[in-house]
């Protein structure tokens, strides 16, 4: 199990040619989960091609001619620009699954799948037509990534469940290069399962809905749907030592300095001047910007808490889902 480099809610798209059985279905549906409609294929699929946006992917790609050989390239990681994909509005419209009829006029659902079969959105045969036969070849071909029929039981429990799988699916898929990068900058807690378990536990009981590695400290930025932002710090036996040696080299109270020794207490001095580590500004006054720790075993010995996070960490104040949510009901009513 590896956690993602970020996550945050996406669009399921709803391809039928049946209105009613669409208004019906995004009404059914749990109304966290955004969805958009189309009841033409050809509608969908012009909107499905529409130009992406640009600025998510925190990566630079740079040739250095003078001293590297033409084939080859350096890559720049901007850490910051990932937990900043929480300010972009657009975040939200991204289409992460589609959920596709198979008997169309304009076409079928397979011919549907096919024809976006290059993006990286994941794919659901959704359907009271095509059998097995069919389900099992499209799926060995990789045109879809799961097959359930509308006559089965819990169709749409069954729905909502796998829905929320590819949403996972997605977001580990697009992460798969910037992780590999990441891995290389002390951010090892991504490949561990025992990490990735805490992280949906809390997302779960604390009522998270998006999360984005974060630079300095190093942990996880949580948001809940309103937008509320929460750091969870992360370090390891050898980060916590460094906490030490930072505050004893900046002439740190000797009541802090016995407090990491002994793991009592895990800070983040969060300075809009400073890099979230002691410095001699704080004095006597860490008790405010420190935690009691708490202990996740996983390859290694993680220590971690959950922290507000300044305003000062963004430009502006995030856009919320629950804002997007409200919109978009918003226009739908319009619309109706």
């Amino acid at each position: 199990m590896h956690l993602p480099v970020y996550s945050h809610p996406t669009l399921t798209v709803l391809v039928d040619d049946s209105d009613s059985f669409l208004r019906s279905l995004s009404f059914q549906l749990d109304p966290m989960l955004a969805s958009q409609t189309f009841h033409d294929t050809t509608t969908a699929l012009q909107w499905l091609r529409r130009e992406p946006q640009s600025g998510c992917v925190p990566l630079h790609v740079n040739f250095d001619m003078h001293n590297l050989p033409a084939d080859q390239c350096n890559v720049a990681l901007d850490l910051d620009r990932i937990y900043r994909i929480g300010q972009q509005r657009h975040r939200f419209e991204t289409p992460s699954v589609l959920v596709v009829d198979y008997s169309m006029p304009q076409m079928n659902g397979l011919q549907f799948c096919e024809a976006v079969a290059h993006l990286p959105c994941k794919k659901i045969l959704f359907t009271g037509a095509a059998d097995e036969k069919i389900a099992v070849s499209a799926f060995n071909r990789g045109l879809i990534d799961r097959y359930i029929k509308k006559s089965d039981d819990h169709a749409l429990d069954l729905l909502e469940i796998e829905i929320a799988s590819l949403q996972r699916d997605y977001f580990d898929a697009q992460s798969e290069t910037l992780r590999e990068l990441v891995l290389l900058h002390n951010y090892h807690f991504l490949g561990d399962p025992a990490l990735a378990r805490l992280v949906r536990e809390l997302s779960a009981s604390m009522g998270f809905v998006e999360h984005y590695i974060f630079p300095n400290p190093t942990g996880i930025l949580f948001l809940d749907k309103f937008g509320k932002a929460s750091l969870m710090m992360i370090e390891t036996e050898q980060g916590m030592y460094a906490q030490y040696e930072i505050a004893r080299d900046s002439d740190a109270p000797p009541s802090l300095l016995d407090a990491l020794l002994e793991r009592r207490v895990l800070p983040f001095f969060s300075d809009p001047d400073g890099d979230g580590m002691y410095s001699r500004r704080v004095g006597d006054n860490w008790h405010r910007y420190c935690a009691a720790p708490r202990v996740c075993q996983g390859r290694e010995t993680y220590y971690w808490a959950l922290f507000d996070l300044p305003p000062h960490y963004f430009d502006k104040q995030p856009y919320s889902y629950a804002d997007f949510l409200r919109e978009r009901a918003a226009l739908e009513t319009i619309a109706a």
